[in-house]
Order: C-alpha cells, then structure tokens, then sequence
C-alpha cells in the first residue's frame, strides 16, 4: 500500500504545507469523510477508508439526498488515512492550495452484491460498480458509486428511508463536523 501514496506524496512539499505525510496502515477501520476543499474551484472530496488509504473523488456539485441527482464524481489519488480529519489551509503554490474543512464523517459498509453474496471493495472498484451504506452525521443511507469511463465516476443517492429530495445539505448544512466552522473561517 506504501505505493499507493506515491502520487500525493510526489504533488506536496511537506516542507510548506500541514497535510499530513501520512503512512499506509495494515489494518483499515470502515470510515468515511467528506472534505469541503475551496480550491481553484469549490468542491468536495469523498474519502473511503479501504486497505490502509483512503480511496478518494472530487465531487464537483457535493453530495446530494436526492435519488434523482447524479453527482460527477472524479476519482483522485489515494491519500493517507490520517487526511480523514484534516482542517486547515494548504498555501498558495501548493498542489490543492485553498481551504479544507470536514463537512461530514462517519461510518460506512459494504452492501454491493454480486449473485446473492457480498462482493468485495476492491473487486467492485475494480468493477466500477460500488454500493455503500454510509452513517455520517450528515449523510445516511446507501449510495452507489459507478464509473463511466477512466476516473470519471457518478455518485448517486440510493432510493431509501434516508432519501429526501427536498433536503439540500450543501447549501443548509454549511459548517464543520470538526470544528463548527464555515469554510470562510477556516485558517
């Protein structure tokens, strides 16, 4: 796994930036957070604790709670497992220089299937075709995640109990799982 974070350590220069270096850990926990990164342009990183990294996508637009919204999700390079809670502000000239706040987190599990029984993460990314049950503070419920070409992915609220069209957290829920804050005071 300690390759896998190659591309992120190659793009930032620990020296000027606080995001964590980061090791690959052996032993995952089902964790999942969602980082609001005010960068060159606004948008949201989805991270998948998974085999010791955190699987990662920007999503332009954010998450949604509506079934009938198809959220453009671009898969990024893996990251470290500590960049979970990461809050603070990576500097001008730095790769992804802007704000980063932790707009949710929590808990996920498996649900995709194959045949009757439980495919593995990792054959279902290699797949392109991931289900996932999320229990964040902000966000509940299932969401499948569906790759349509390269790292190109839709991420897509799943119809359940959990689903409301009428919610928009995004634009309601604003503040920091971590800290509170709105993304404009993080420093």
């Amino acid at each position: 796994m300690a390759n896998s974070l190659k591309k992120y350590r190659e793009k930032r220069d620990f020296k000027k930036t606080g995001e964590p270096h980061g090791d690959a850990k052996k032993k995952s926990k089902k964790r999942f957070s969602i980082q609001k990164h005010d960068a060159s342009n606004l948008h949201y990183d989805f991270r998948l604790e998974y085999e010791g990294v955190l699987k990662s996508w920007a999503i332009p637009k954010g998450p949604s709670t509506d079934p009938a919204d198809k959220r453009l999700a671009i898969q990024t390079e893996d990251h470290p497992v500590d960049y979970i809670d990461f809050e603070g502000t990576i500097p001008e000239g730095e790769y992804g220089a802007g704000k980063v706040m932790v707009w949710d987190r929590g808990t996920y599990e498996n649900i995709t299937e194959k045949d009757g029984e439980l495919r593995g993460i990792g054959e279902s990314l290699d797949a392109g075709h991931l289900l996932i049950n999320l229990n964040g503070e902000k966000l509940k419920g299932g969401y499948a995640f569906n790759r349509m070409e390269g790292e190109k992915w839709l991420m897509v609220k799943m119809d359940d109990a959990e689903s409301d069209a009428r919610r928009n957290p995004v634009s309601t829920e604003p503040e920091s799982v971590k800290s509170g804050k709105k993304i404009k005071d993080i420093e």
